[in-house]
């Protein structure tokens, strides 16, 4: 199952049973199944206040993953996600919001599927993973 929440009053997720079907996809082009994910959009300053608690870093960023699967071959969480960093990321690499929301969306559920970001070669691979998934979407 795969639950929107929002903190942001005028922000909407577009054809969510679309983009549900499509992240379900993902996971299991991953060999996963999906357990329960929860996408929790929020502002930027709420998402520096989860970086400072729970990571220790004092930076924004667009997203933040929390893994709460108990079994490899499922994946369940929580997705923070800064609509603040969106908009400025879409802006800043010449993409629209919704495809910016995509990308990271996406990018979420790759962490959650074993993926990281750390060093180059891993940037590298989620990166192209995140463009084979993104060029997928209906």
């Amino acid at each position: 199952m795969i639950l929107f929440h929002t903190k942001i009053s005028d922000f909407r997720v577009n054809k969510k049973s679309l983009t549900k079907q499509w992240l379900k996809k993902v996971a299991e082009s991953e060999g996963r199944k999906i357990g329960q994910i929860d996408i929790i959009f929020c502002s930027d300053y709420e998402l520096l206040e989860l970086n400072r608690k729970h990571l220790n870093h004092d930076y924004y960023t667009d997203i933040i993953t929390f893994d709460y699967a108990d079994k490899q071959s499922v994946i369940s969480g929580d997705l923070y996600i800064s609509t603040d960093r969106i908009s400025d990321n879409a802006r800043k690499f010449n993409n629209s919001d919704e495809e910016e929301l995509r990308r990271v969306m996406v990018h979420g559920i790759l962490h959650l599927a074993g993926f990281n970001d750390r060093t180059d070669e891993e940037i590298a691979l989620i990166r192209e993973k995140e463009d084979f998934y993104l060029s997928l979407y209906p």
